[in-house]
C-alpha cells in the first residue's frame, strides 16, 4: 500500500508549513534566550543552567505526545490537536517573557535570582513545553502520512521550511532596529526591538499552524493500518505498549544515530549559549549587558544565525547527492566543526559569515538524516513513540552540556569563545560515531 499512496510536492508542503511558524519561535528563543538572562542580570557562569530548560521540557514532553497521539483518533485527527494546542500556549508565553524586566518584580534575590528572572525562567519553562508540543506532531505526521520512497523528499521539506522559518526568526530583532525600534533599553529591561520580535514571531507562528490544521487531512485508523501494513487485530494492542518497553526493543538505528546525536547537540547548545558573549567581546569589546556594543551584537547574533540556516538550506541540496547518507553525515560534521572553531579566532564580524555558514552545512544533517535513518528502521506501529523518545537523544545531550557548561567555562579561564572550540571537538567525535551507524529499510 505504501508505494500506491504518493503525494504531490504541495500535500507535502502542507504537511510541514506549519513548521515555518513554529520554528520562529524556537529561532527567537536560540538566539535571544541568553541575552534576555543577561539582561536581566545573570551571570556569564549562569547562563548554561537557564538552558538545561528547554530540553529537559522536551525530553519530558515528546515521548508523552508520541505516546498520546498514537492513540488518539478524533474528528480533528490523531496529531493535529496536539500541534493546535501547543501553537496557542507558545503564543501567550511569547507576549508575556520579553516583558519580564518591565513588570516591577522584586529586586531581591532568591537562589541567586531576582524576580525577573524568576519570571523569566518559568515563562521558558512553559514556552519550550508548548513549542515541543506543537513542534514533534510535524515530524511524525510525515513519518505517518508518507511513503519510504518519498520520505527523504518530505524530511526535506520540512528542513527547507525549518531553515527558512529559522532565518525570519533571527533577522526579526535586526530588522526591528532598522526601523526605528530602539535597541536599547533601561538595565535590566528586555530592549523593544526584542519584545515586537516576540510579538510577531507569535503572530506568524499561529496563522502557519492553522494552515496546515485546515489543510491536512489525516487518515483514519484502517487506512493507517493498511498503509503502513499493520494487522487491524493487533494495532489496538500493539498501541498499549508502555515506552519502556518500546524502548527496549528499539532498531540498533535507534541507539547508533543517537550516539552521534548526543556529541552533535551538546556542541550546538554551546554555540546557543556563548555566541551572545564570544561576539560581543570579539567583535564589540563589549562585556557590559546594558551598553549599546553588547546589544549590537546580540543583533548580530541574530544575523550570523541566520547565515547559518542560509547555509543549511544551501548544504541542503547537495546532500542527496552523496551517495552514502552516512558519508554526507561526516563530511557535513566536520565542516560544522571547523565553523565552530573559527569562530573564537574571529574578531571581524562580517568574517563570521563563513564561519556559521559552515556550520549551516552541520545543522542542515542534522534536521534530516537523522529522522530519515530511524524512521526507514521503523515499521508504522510505533511510529509517534519512538519519535518521541528519539527526541531524548536530542535532549539529554543538551542538558549534560548545560550542567556542565558553567564547570567547562571555568576550566576554559571564563573566556566564552573557547566554548565554541570545546563545540568544534564535541562535532569531530559525531562524526567520528557514524561509522557505528548502520542503514536499514
Amino acid at each position: 500500500m505504501q508505494n500506491a499512496r504518493k503525494l504531490t510536492f504541495w500535500d507535502m508542503w502542507n504537511l510541514s508549513f506549519g513548521f515555518f511558524g513554529v520554528q520562529i519561535a524556537y529561532a527567537l528563543q536560540s538566539a535571544n534566550i541568553s541575552r534576555i538572562f543577561a539582561t536581566l542580570g545573570a551571570d556569564p557562569h549562569q547562563l548554561s543552567f537557564f538552558w538545561i530548560l528547554p530540553p529537559l521540557m522536551g525530553m519530558i514532553v515528546q515521548p508523552l505526545i508520541g505516546k498520546y497521539s498514537d492513540r488518539t483518533w478524533c474528528k480533528m485527527g490523531r496529531r493535529k490537536p496536539y500541534l493546535l494546542v501547543g501553537a496557542i500556549v507558545a503564543v501567550l508565553v511569547m507576549i508575556f517573557l520579553p516583558n519580564a524586566g518591565s513588570l516591577s518584580f522584586s529586586s531581591r534575590l532568591i537562589l541567586g535570582l531576582n524576580g525577573a528572572m524568576w519570571f523569566g525562567l518559568f515563562s521558558l519553562i512553559f514556552l519550550d513545553t508548548s513549542i515541543n508540543v506543537a513542534m514533534q506532531p510535524f515530524k511524525m505526521m510525515v513519518g505517518d502520512m508518507v511513503n519510504e520512497e518519498q520520505k527523504a523528499q518530505a524530511y526535506s521539506i520540512q528542513s527547507l521550511l525549518c531553515n527558512a522559518g529559522s532565518l525570519v526568526g533571527y533577522l526579526f530583532p535586526i530588522f526591528f532596529t532598522w526601523i526605528g525600534i530602539a535597541n536599547t533599553a533601561p538595565k535590566g529591561q528586555i530592549p523593544p526591538s526584542v519584545i515586537w520580535s516576540c510579538y510577531c514571531g507569535g503572530a506568524i507562528l499561529i496563522a502557519c499552524v492553522m494552515y496546515t490544521f485546515m489543510k491536512v487531512k489525516e487518515m483514519p485508523p484502517k487506512e493507517y493500518a493498511e498503509f503502513h501494513g499493520i494487522a487491524s487485530e493487533n494495532q489496538q494492542t500493539s498501541e498499549k505498549e508502555g515506552l519502556f518497553k518500546l524502548l527496549l526493543h528499539a532498531p540498533r538505528t535507534f541507539w547508533t544515530v543517537g550516539l552521534v546525536q548526543f556529541f552533535c547537540w551538546a556542541a550546538f547548545m554551546y554555540m546557543w549559549t556563548y555566541s551572545n558573549g564570544t561576539i560581543a567581546a570579539n567583535c564589540w569589546n563589549a562585556s557590559d549587558t546594558a551598553s549599546e556594543g553588547y546589544q549590537a551584537a546580540g543583533n548580530w547574533v541574530g544575523v550570523v544565525f541566520a547565515v547559518q540556516a542560509i547555509g543549511s538550506i544551501i548544504w541542503a541540496i547537495f546532500i542527496p547527492r552523496f551517495k552514502s547518507l552516512k558519508l554526507a553525515y561526516v563530511v557535513s560534521l566536520l565542516l560544522g566543526a571547523v565553523g565552530f572553531i573559527s569562530v573564537a579566532f574571529v574578531h571581524n564580524q562580517y568574517v563570521l559569515f563563513l564561519s556559521y555558514f559552515l556550520i549551516g552545512a552541520a545543522w542542515a544533517a542534522m534536521l534530516a538524516l537523522p529522522f530519515t535513518l530511524l524512521t526507514n528502521a521503523l515499521s508504522g506501529e510505533h511510529m509517534g513513540s519512538y519519535l518521541g523518545l528519539f527526541n531524548c537523544t536530542i535532549c539529554l545531550p543538551q542538558i549534560i552540556a548545560a550542567a556542565l557548561g558553567g564547570v567547562v567555562l571555568k576550566l576554559c579561564g571564563g573566556v566564552q569563545a573557547n566554548m565554541m572550540v570545546i563545540a568544534g571537538v564535541l562535532l569531530i567525535l559525531g562524526a567520528l560515531s557514524v561509522r557505528f551507524v548502520t542503514e536499514k529499510h
